[in-house]
């Protein structure tokens, strides 16, 4: 797939439920037309968590998309909680960093982010199969 622009955007991980990006949001045949593979893990907004099999297949998906030189854009509503919780499984799982410490680096850069304590539980169950028990880090 070639990247849509400067940014190398190769693939696009959209954490909101289907109803939620209909009128604001590129579909999955727009992204693809433009070159960009989309990954949907519909999570629900503000209380809901993505599973742990979600947080591995987006991980897995960006790690690829690295791996080929692109970057990609995780989004949600508001970019506070189900985003921000795909961006900290990424942190864990490429730097082998605590959830904790994830959760620093990315309220460094965006202080709006919330990670609750059911995303933080979620988090440090990913820790523990990633990291803790020999995952493999790069």
């Amino acid at each position: 797939m070639r990247p849509i622009n400067k940014e190398h955007v190769g693939g696009v991980i959209t954490m909101n439920e289907e109803y939620e990006t209909q009128l604001l949001c590129n579909s999955t045949q727009e992204w693809q037309e433009a070159g960009v593979e989309q990954l949907r893990l519909s999570t629900v907004d503000l209380l809901g968590v993505p599973s742990l099999e979600h947080l591995h297949r987006g991980v897995e998906f960006a790690v690829r998309h690295r791996d080929q030189g692109n970057t990609v854009y995780v989004h949600c509503k508001a970019g506070r909680c189900r985003s921000a919780t795909m961006a900290a499984a990424y942190l864990i799982r490429v730097y082998c960093v605590t959830p904790d410490e994830a959760c620093e680096r990315l309220r460094a850069l965006r202080p709006h982010v919330i990670l609750r304590s059911n995303q933080l539980s979620l988090l440090q169950d990913f820790y523990r199969q990633v990291c803790a028990q020999g995952g493999d880090s790069q």
